[in-house]
């Protein structure tokens, strides 16, 4: 598979806080990788560096084998690479589909013709039932799914998921993971995915651990702004920089010896 995102030594502090350090990595084509870390690990900013709502300190982006380094996200969009927030902003008193059709304006002047993509995204999503609902109306699942579908009617070649799946119940969660899966292998789930549909490269920031060891082939662990770990979802499991990562100094040893 071809290599679709490259970043180098991406670097960036505020003040004396090093938010993002000296991290590299790279996301192939066609495929559905994670970042994970603790809070405040800095995934969010890696995410604005990536996408040019932020300028790196240092180091440097590519994407589809162009240097974007600091571009302006409007520009990263309409060259393919969307993405999304964890605080879900919809515009509450536009339908959901004029609320898709947003996303689908990047490339599609024609407003009659940026509705009927609106049409086929809400499908994709599991949205079509309320697509003349005030998007104000909707349940919290139903706006993370309304933020999906305006990334994804920007037609996407790299999607970056931020937290899709952050406040939501387990059945909720369920609900949402092969909507998710669709978007790169697609899905014999109907309310997922429409046929014919075009795969889009996954890169999700997630806390809801299951989800990632179901969806991702690879995964990137980020903490104090530093990549520690990265592997299979297995590697990352057993891995003792990310066991201390996330619960606390000394951890590993302690379950290490209960084990035993």
């Amino acid at each position: 598979m071809a290599e679709l995102l490259r970043i180098e030594g991406l670097s960036r502090a505020f003040g004396g806080l090093r938010a993002v350090q000296d991290v590299s990595l790279a996301v192939r084509e066609g495929t559905l990788t994670a970042l994970i870390g603790p809070n405040g690990a800095g995934k969010t900013t890696l995410f604005a560096l990536m996408s040019g709502f932020l300028r790196p300190d240092a180091g440097r982006v590519v994407f589809a084998g162009a240097d974007i380094t600091g571009r302006a996200p409007h520009l990263n969009a309409r060259a393919g690479m969307t993405r999304t927030f964890q605080i879900v902003q919809p515009f509450a008193a536009q339908t959901v589909r004029e609320n898709i059709a947003v996303g689908a304006h990047l490339h599609e002047p024609d407003r009659r013709a940026a509705l009927a993509a609106a049409e086929r995204v809400a499908e994709r999503v599991g949205l079509a039932p309320h697509l003349d609902k005030p998007a104000g109306d909707l349940t919290v699942a139903g706006r993370k799914r309304l933020e999906l579908a305006r990334a994804l009617a920007t037609k996407p070649k790299l999607l970056l998921l931020d937290e899709v799946l952050a406040g939501l119940n387990p059945q909720e969660v369920a609900e949402m993971v092969p909507v998710v899966r669709s978007l790169v292998h697609g899905s014999g789930d109907p309310r997922a995915a429409s046929g014919g549909a075009p795969a889009t490269t996954v890169l999700m920031i997630e806390h809801v651990m299951q989800a990632v060891m179901n969806l991702a082939e690879h995964v990137w662990v980020l903490a104090q702004g530093q990549l520690i770990a990265e592997g299979t979802p297995a590697d990352i499991t057993s891995d003792a920089r990310v066991i201390e990562a996330y619960l606390g100094h000394g951890t590993a040893a302690r379950l290490r010896a209960q084990a035993a």
